[in-house]
């Protein structure tokens, strides 16, 4: 099982990406590791990402994916995978190969703002959220995605991901 908790930045995705491969037994990468330093730079200054630059990163993600699920290997990654095609990419095509789920981590603007404005050191500009919202393509019922808000506490959002995927 390869699950991606996704959703903008501040929405929680390494902090519940890695309580859920607690809880899940398995292991845990935040997709951040795999952007170059041209795009943490780029980030940094408060410019948006391009698809040019987020193809690369996401075929490394899913280079990781893969690896796993070829040793039969649960993995969570934490990604933002904000529109369906980085989606598609992630899953293995459009129709995907069965073996990833995505946990949408969903929130308001004034929630989101307030915890960029908190968190200690990242690279990531809190001036790019608007933008992010603005990419953002959220889940199509089609993805089944696990849909949980922000609001909860991030145990109360792990209950409700492992409730929903059954375990």
């Amino acid at each position: 099982m390869i699950l991606i908790v996704m959703g903008v930045s501040g929405a929680g995705k390494t902090r519940i990406g890695e309580l859920l491969a607690e809880r899940l037994g398995c292991s845990f990468v935040d997709g951040d590791v795999f952007h170059s330093a041209a795009n943490k730079a780029k980030m940094a200054q408060g410019i948006a990402l391009t698809d040019d630059d987020r193809w690369p990163w996401l075929a490394s993600i899913r280079a990781a994916i893969e690896e796993k699920v070829h040793a039969r290997e649960s993995l969570i990654v934490g990604c933002s995978a904000l529109k369906r095609v980085y989606r598609d990419v992630l899953r293995g095509g459009a129709q995907g190969d069965g073996n990833v789920r995505f946990v949408y981590l969903k929130g308001s603007f004034d929630v989101l703002h307030e915890r960029l404005a908190t968190r200690g050191r990242h690279f990531f500009n809190p001036a790019l959220l608007q933008s992010q919202l603005d990419t953002l393509e959220e889940p199509g019922d089609d993805e089944a995605a696990i849909t949980v808000g922000i609001e909860l506490s991030p145990e109360q959002i792990v209950d409700e991901v492992v409730a929903r995927l059954g375990r």
